[in-house]
């Protein structure tokens, strides 16, 4: 099942045709079914990861992209040892995740978005402290530690605070904080941000950015808010149907999917306005007495802006590219 791989020295991810498939039992409807259920049982074969292949270096901040049900989440526990791949093969900082080699359990960490793994009727520091015991984390680095993340992240006044206590918000940073305690070098993220405020996901947002910057710590991010992605990954890797669909430059993905820009016209508040069918230009997307917003092809946007320039009282024109999302959500509608 498992080919051997080897790493390059600033590789400390390599996957190759990572699958997993799971085999559920199809019950048949009524009573009847039930019954033929315990004598002879239908299987299906669901495979949510299939032929996955990546490599991320060292240091990398990487976003993994995908509708709901795409892989995602498989692949990132498999990476963590959690889950046994049906095929294919993986090593992670030299190790094969699903070992459990004691010294690759010491150098990464899981942080799931909608688990907890801090004890729900303890205040913060306790679990803080049962993780430290857990890793033999001596106790002077912990204090170091804990004093320094909580400094990032705004949160020392909240360790003696009950967990169940605690906002969202604060919890997550508690969550990472236990994540980080024993300074992994490689970090799997699904959906940190998830359930945030503005306010809580711009700190983890920039506490992580920062951290990858002056740790080094190679990450994975799984999120549904684009602007985790923008703000934090240069790569992406999008998933869909449990295969790879892309793996490149951010940038890159508008380049090859947004095969159009959004060209925004405004003329002052009682202008004449001539009669013109806008729909020769491109696609209007909004309208009102004094702005128009086109979605106008990327290889007619100079033409277009010159012929509405000339034909309409335009006091103001911008013109943007589309926002990633926009074309995040297209390639998965395709």
């Amino acid at each position: 099942m498992q080919s051997e791989i080897s790493n390059p020295p600033s590789c400390v991810i390599r996957v190759s045709g990572l699958t997993r498939a799971f085999r559920t039992y199809k019950k048949e409807p009524g009573f009847g079914g039930a019954v033929r259920g315990l004598f002879h049982r239908r299987y299906e074969q669901t495979v949510a990861v299939n032929q996955v292949s990546f490599s991320i270096e060292e240091g990398e901040l990487v976003g993994f992209l995908g509708p709901n049900g795409a892989g995602k989440t498989t692949t990132l526990k498999m990476l963590s040892g959690l889950l046994h791949p049906t095929g294919g093969s993986a090593r992670v900082l030299g190790y094969v995740p699903w070992e459990r080699d004691d010294g690759y359990r010491r150098q990464f960490a899981l942080l799931l978005g909608q688990k907890n793994q801090l004890w729900w009727d303890l205040p913060a520091r306790e679990s803080l402290e049962l993780n430290s015991r857990i890793y033999g984390i001596p106790p002077a680095r912990f204090a170091r530690t804990v004093a320094e993340l909580t400094e990032m992240l705004g949160a020392r006044d909240k360790l003696d605070v009950m967990v169940r206590e605690l906002s969202l918000g604060e919890r997550m940073k508690m969550e990472l904080i236990a994540a980080l305690l024993h300074q992994p070098k490689v970090l799997f993220l699904d959906e940190p941000t998830i359930g945030l405020d503005v306010v809580s996901q711009k700190i983890t947002r920039e506490f992580l950015r920062h951290y990858n910057a002056t740790r080094k710590t190679t990450i994975l991010l799984t999120s549904h808010y684009m602007t985790d992605i923008q703000e934090l990954c240069r790569r992406v890797i999008i998933i869909d149907h449990g295969r790879i669909f892309f793996d490149g430059r951010l940038a890159e993905v508008l380049d090859r999917f947004a095969d159009f820009k959004i060209v925004t016209l405004s003329w002052l508040t009682g202008a004449n306005f001539p009669r013109v069918d806008l729909m020769r230009f491109g696609e209007v997307l909004q309208q009102t007495s004094n702005r128009i917003q086109l979605k106008v092809k990327r290889d007619q946007v100079i033409a277009v802006c010159k012929q509405l320039l000339d034909e309409l009282p335009v006091n103001d024109i911008d013109i943007q590219e589309v926002p990633i999302e926009e074309v995040i959500r297209q390639i998965f509608a395709r």
